[in-house]
């Protein structure tokens, strides 16, 4: 019996069983490496799934949220929040967007944004409004996220789904155009740019582009959520931007606040005044810790030149996987290696889920997701030589997986 399963067997039975999870209790970190409570060391290759932008324990970020908890952690939003027009300012600035709605999470920026879409759509006179989706997203988990997401399996047991939702497929504007035609109440199209959970499927920047033309021509909300691909995760603040377009709502969490919860709405002129006093809100968002906390990666960030690192170190990731399996990649066994940056799925030919915990075992984290796809989001700060030693751990047990017979 190992130390870590020693852990697990003797952890609390009271906590809901909603998770898979490995025999692993994370300890302690500094910057891209954890250690878990028996001591065993890992390259984090995960980043709490795209959340710590700067890694562990950062040298600046410790001692400003030390700070904050020193004064105030919470405020309601009865009250103004300067770190709320600091961060705001600040994401207006680097999205081209105009203003800003704050919560704590991924889902609850994408249920501000879907209620958007709909108050855009009763403003407008339509009774019944639509939406659409695409096949392989993800959301969210509340009823109407879990609703707007491209997964059965996840939305079994969960019947009725919540209505109003037009599904297509990616990077097809002609199968978008067919669902659409003729039908006065479609008002938004909402879409990663990369989806993260669906097996990290870029959406094309022709598409991208034709996508904003068609928005604009039948008066539609342009809404990507960059929960899990923004914040600097491709080399770019945004996904999108790579196409040069600018959407109408964009839902952010994730890395914004380097693990501290935190999600943002950010709207450019089309949207940025359909909510109004009464119309949505929140206990936690905004509030003080959170908002330095955002305020203070955005700073790091652009101190150190993250967006750089990111773009330059995840092409040196990308080209060296490929390197290193090519092969697999040859005889069709890995499929593809995709995505942008510091965003990476490696697509196999048969499912691969026993990779999380053989590659744990190996002083790697990593996630499996879409059953086949292997996804890599480490912090930003990810060097070169880290970059290197995930290649090293990872594609010896990508090799021995595909070699081995069912």
């Amino acid at each position: 019996m190992t130390a870590s399963s020693t852990f697990i067997e003797a952890r609390s039975p009271h906590v809901m069983n909603t998770y898979g999870r490995l025999p692993i209790a994370l300890s302690h970190g500094q910057g891209c490496r954890v250690w878990d409570v028996n001591g065993k060391s890992y390259l984090d290759a995960l980043g709490g799934i795209a959340v710590n932008t700067l890694g562990h324990n950062h040298p600046q970020l410790v001692p400003a949220l030390q700070d904050q908890i020193g004064k105030i952690i919470h405020s309601c939003n009865y009250y103004h929040v300067p770190n709320q027009e600091a961060l705001a300012k600040k994401l207006v600035e680097l999205s081209g967007m105009t203003n800003v709605f704050f919560c704590s999470t991924g889902l609850e920026a994408n249920e501000a944004a879907l209620k958007l879409a709909r108050k855009f759509g009763h403003d407008k006179g339509i009774e019944r409004p639509e939406i659409v989706v695409y096949e392989k997203a993800f959301h969210g988990r509340s009823i109407a996220t879990l609703s707007a997401t491209g997964n059965p399996k996840i939305q079994a047991g969960f019947g009725p789904l919540v209505e109003g939702f037009i599904r297509v497929p990616i990077n097809n504007i002609e199968a978008l155009k067919a669902a659409t035609n003729g039908n006065p109440n479609v008002v938004a199209v909402f879409f990663e740019a990369i989806q993260g959970e669906g097996g990290v499927n870029p959406m094309h920047l022709d598409y991208l582009r034709e996508l904003r033309a068609l928005c604009d021509e039948r008066d539609w909300l342009m809404m990507i959520d960059e929960v899990q691909c923004g914040m600097g995760r491709t080399g770019k603040w945004f996904a999108h931007q790579w196409a040069g377009i600018v959407p109408d709502v964009m839902p952010l969490a994730k890395g914004l606040g380097s693990g501290v919860p935190v999600g943002a709405v950010v709207a450019g002129p089309k949207a940025a005044q359909i909510f109004q006093p009464g119309n949505h809100g929140t206990t936690f968002g905004g509030n003080p810790l959170a908002m330095r906390a955002g305020v203070e990666t955005i700073r790091i960030m652009e101190e150190d030149g993250l967006l750089a690192n990111a773009a330059a170190v995840g092409a040196h990731l990308k080209a060296a996987l490929e390197a290193a399996l090519s092969a697999e990649l040859a005889t069709g066994m890995v499929k593809e290696i995709r995505g942008q940056g510091l965003m990476l799925g490696i697509d196999l030919a048969k499912p691969c889920s026993a990779l999380t915990q053989r590659a744990a075992d190996a002083g790697l984290l990593i996630s499996v997701t879409a059953d086949t796809v292997v996804r890599l989001v480490p912090p930003l700060i990810l060097s070169r030589s880290e970059a290197d030693e995930v290649v090293a751990i990872l594609c010896p047990l990508i090799s021995a997986l595909l070699k081995e017979t069912p």
